[in-house]
């Protein structure tokens, strides 16, 4: 077997150890009422009354320091609500894919949380953090015995950034899954302090055929994230469910995605994972945790098809 890919060296300085400070803003989260929270945030945030769409539109980019000038409409009036412009699309320059035949583009923009190897069934949720690849795919065997000993990437979608997911290689669309969970936020903080966090958050696990064998993109929901959806199905959630949901294109006409092809969305941003099977994808070496990242930048290579 061999052993898991993990960027290392001074790279590792990215990883830090949860502090004192990061138990104090995530303890809370326990309390509130998260899906409660999240529905609300989903009316509100389709409002369509113009001066206060506008305002909270205006608000949120001198808040996050949004650079609009990338931006498809750069004005707050050009949007028919704040969801609009949360999704809003990017200028067709704006990114660039920048990979060749055989390399995979990053799907977001955003900062790599975690990326490496997949050691048996455990992956690398921050440092001292595991969690089990059987528990992220809803406890799934299939798919489990698919991805164990695979390759993993983690990337965090902060509020500022452009929060539409594209393909990171090409890939025909076999099954989706909808698993309902809980909306813990997946800050930096919270990413240090809750065990199990991304295979406890409610998620939709999307499955390909690509050349470097199966992947599975994950969206995976938060605190305020009102809404997932995908292209080929539209919103996913809500409606929130309390069974797992699956979706089978085997017997349907294949749905082929070309990389960097737009395949979902957050309304309100969460986090992307990423799995690839054993001996199939190594990752670019040159990524580490907390580094900035963006669509269309080198991911990984493909190395073997």
């Amino acid at each position: 077997m061999n052993s898991p890919q993990r960027n290392t060296a001074s790279k590792e300085s990215g990883a830090e150890k949860a502090t004192f400070i990061d138990y104090l803003k995530t303890w809370p989260l326990f309390l509130l009422p998260q899906h409660f929270l999240s529905s609300l945030i989903h009316w509100f945030m389709r409002i369509k009354h113009t001066g206060f769409k506008n305002f909270q539109i205006n608000q949120f980019i001198k808040l996050f320091k949004v650079n609009m000038s990338e931006a498809e409409h750069e004005n707050s009036s050009d949007f028919l609500d704040f969801n609009h412009f949360f999704t809003r699309q990017l200028k067709s320059d704006a990114r660039i894919d920048k990979t060749g035949p055989n390399e995979l583009c990053c799907p977001v923009d955003g900062a790599i949380s975690e990326l490496g190897g997949i050691n048996d069934e455990q992956l690398i949720q921050a440092k001292g953090h595991q969690f089990g690849l059987k528990d992220l795919l809803a406890g799934d065997q299939t798919l489990t015995d698919t991805f164990r000993d695979g390759q993993f990437a983690t990337i965090y979608l902060s509020p500022r950034d452009y929060h539409r997911i594209h393909m990171p290689i090409d890939g025909s669309l076999q099954e989706m899954l909808h698993v309902p969970g809980q909306l813990f936020g997946v800050n930096n903080a919270s990413v240090k302090t809750i065990p199990r966090l991304f295979a406890r958050n409610e998620r939709v696990i999307s499955l390909f055929d690509t050349p470097a064998g199966p992947m599975a993109l994950i969206q995976v929901g938060a605190i305020f994230v009102s809404s997932i959806e995908t292209t080929w199905q539209g919103v996913v959630t809500p409606p929130r469910r309390k069974q797992v949901q699956r979706w089978s294109y085997y017997d349907q006409e294949p749905t082929k995605m070309m990389k960097a092809q737009e395949m979902g969305r957050f309304n309100m941003g969460s986090t992307v994972v990423l799995l690839f099977a054993k001996n199939r994808i190594e990752w670019n070496q040159d990524l580490y945790p907390n580094l900035p990242v963006q669509l269309g930048q080198l991911l990984g290579n493909i190395t073997h098809q």
